[in-house]
């Protein structure tokens, strides 16, 4: 298996793509903000061919590039009905100040084949079998897509990529439109910790890491585990 990716220029937003093998087709995984000269090169220099385009969370950082993506392909972008609207509506998932910020400077158009992700759903995508599970907090409709590491890089059985569900050493901000302490304590509790401690951890932001290095350093998991309920987390969009 082909795992490979690079953080966006613009919030360092992590998109990867996800084959079976070189020169097959692969699933694109959160293609955020300026990212498509570089999306097209790893493409190329692996061969891949893009069956469809897979999104963690409805956020402008992780969706920019869909359209483009899937609009040049002719295929489906995969998302959670919590954020479906954010893809017609980019502010609606975002803060006043961040809504200032961009005020319409980018240009941002819907894909035009949009499908809704399912929680305990399996896709079956470029020789792919990828897992769904919802686990709302960062945004209503925040997802991990985990998949078996067989054939990868890593020695581990599962793959888990987690948005901006769980980080290195952190977890997603709750306090944008959509987000919910409650709700995140909760994906970590039933979602997160349940895996495996060798499942590797691919981010939406940062580096990779492993659930069993999150379990025994990550401050939330340490008090989600503890029945504690930590203070909400600011980082990141």
């Amino acid at each position: 298996m082909l795992v490979a990716g690079f953080p966006a220029d613009v919030f360092g937003t992590n998109c990867y793509v996800v084959a079976a093998a070189p020169g097959e087709q692969c699933v694109v995984v959160d293609p955020g903000i300026g990212v498509l000269d570089r999306l097209d090169a790893l493409l190329a220099e692996h061969r891949l061919h893009p069956a469809a385009v897979l999104l963690t969370h409805g956020h402008l950082d992780h969706t920019f590039s869909v359209a483009p993506v899937c609009g040049a392909r002719g295929i489906t972008a995969y998302v959670h009905p919590g954020d479906r609207e954010m893809l017609a509506d980019p502010a609606k998932g975002l803060s006043a100040d961040l809504t200032a910020l961009f005020g319409g400077r980018l240009p941002y158009t819907e894909p035009d084949d949009v499908a809704e992700l399912t929680d305990g759903a399996t896709l079956r995508l470029a020789g792919l079998e990828i897992t769904v599970d919802h686990a709302p907090g960062h945004t209503g409709g925040s997802v991990l897509f985990r998949l078996p590491a067989e054939g990868s890089s890593w020695d581990a059985e599962q793959l888990c990529l987690s948005g901006d569900v769980l980080f290195a050493g952190s977890i997603g901000r709750t306090d944008l439109p959509g987000g919910s302490l409650p709700m995140m304590l909760t994906s970590l509790r039933d979602k997160i910790l349940p895996l495996a401690d060798d499942t590797v951890v691919l981010p939406g932001h940062g580096l990779a890491t492993t659930i069993g290095r999150e379990r025994a350093t990550n401050p939330y998991l340490v008090e989600v585990a503890d029945g504690a309920r930590p203070a909400a987390p600011t980082r990141g969009l």
